[in-house]
């Protein structure tokens, strides 16, 4: 593709890693950082001055702060679709940036850049994975009390600078305690009367915050299954914190023995596992949950088109009880496959489950095409 967009949330290492590309050949790259005075001077003539690196790669970072160079890429890729010509790093979501990018429908792919994985983190820090999140300064600090100091500016520096500049128009002392309620609210069902009622603030208000939240890559909102079903189903979504560092830290966690006695922590073990699916998971698959009014239900849903190809269970704990709401979805459902996600377990079969670690659930993931 002539341009491709590398997206997400701030400090998760986009300019690191395009860096780290450029340095192998940086004769053929020129940078431009959207941030800074002086790059956004060049680009007050972007179509003059762009022309004169046809022969390179052009990174322009955090681009959401200037849609109105869209048009512009889209001029000069059609006079060159040579592949590779624009690299464009931003801090907002591909549904976001699309509508200021919609120009260069067929022009661009989107890849998002996760947080660290387990995978890559060798398997060897699960638990300082699951504290401390996947954020490269966040999981790499000297101590846990680094870790907090960083997240704790990392989530000022949101609240206050970057939400607004994205099109939030709302106090940063609400936002902030936006994010705290749902950090209590972490893998339960979305109850926007709730919310807008402890704000003091109408529901569309909270409605629209939300919004910007996802398209920021801070929350993600999991969708129930509601497909070929003839039972009486949940019909909110779920909400999630993205990253389980951040989630801690809008809870006032400082260590990792402070998150296992906390009555969230099952909760975000489930957060942090499917955060940990989603960054592998090919594009062609969609992730769900499932619960009805009767109680059957599963945490995570995995399709193929309208095929379920995986219902996941996520328990933390390494000998994990089948209860009858499991036993009832998988009878609703019929997936492909059934597992139960432990931190640490030894793989064996219980019913109809397979009980796996999530090392060993994440090997299989890449696995899929």
């Amino acid at each position: 593709m002539p341009a491709v967009a590398l997206l997400g949330p701030r400090q998760v290492g986009k300019t690191t890693l395009v860096k780290q590309i450029a340095a192998a050949n940086p004769e053929n790259f020129i940078y431009l950082d959207l941030e800074s005075t002086a790059d956004l001077a060049k680009l007050q003539d972007a179509e003059l001055f762009l022309t004169n690196y046809e022969d390179k790669t052009v990174v322009i970072d955090e681009i959401q702060h200037l849609p109105e160079l869209f048009p512009v890429l889209r001029s000069l890729i059609d006079k060159d679709r040579k592949p590779g010509r624009f690299l464009l790093l931003g801090s907002a979501s591909p549904e976001l940036l699309r509508q200021s990018a919609e120009s260069l429908a067929g022009r661009i792919r989107y890849r998002e850049l996760y947080p660290f994985n387990l995978i890559e983190t060798e398997n060897s820090a699960l638990n300082t994975l699951w504290y401390r999140g996947g954020f490269p300064q966040a999981f790499l600090a000297e101590d846990d009390k680094a870790t907090v100091e960083w997240l704790s500016d990392f989530v000022n520096s949101y609240v206050t600078r970057d939400l607004a500049q994205l099109g939030l128009a709302m106090p940063s002392t609400q936002i902030l305690r936006l994010l705290q309620m749902l950090a209590h609210s972490h893998g339960q069902l979305v109850n926007y009367s709730n919310l807008s009622r402890s704000l003091a603030v109408t529901q569309t208000t909270v409605t629209n915050a939300m919004y910007y939240l996802e398209e920021s890559m801070l929350i993600r909102t999991l969708q129930p299954w509601h497909f070929n079903s003839k039972k009486r189903l949940v019909k909110s979504p779920k909400i999630y914190i993205r990253d389980s560092g951040m989630l801690h830290n809008l809870l006032f966690l400082p260590n990792y023995n402070q998150l296992m006695g906390h009555p969230q922590a099952g909760n975000s073990w489930e957060g942090f596992v499917i955060q940990q699916i989603l960054s592998l998971l090919p594009k062609n698959r969609q992730t769900w949950f499932y619960r009805t009014q009767d109680g059957a239900e599963t945490d995570l849903l995995i399709t193929e088109g309208n095929n379920i190809t995986h219902a996941i269970e996520i328990k933390l704990t390494n000998a994990p009880a089948v209860k009858r709401g499991h036993t009832q979805s998988l009878l609703d459902l019929k997936p492909q496959h059934a597992f139960i996600i432990t931190p640490g377990s030894d793989e064996f079969m219980t019913k109809d489950w397979e009980v796996m670690k999530l090392e060993a659930f994440l090997n299989k993931v890449r696995e899929l095409q």
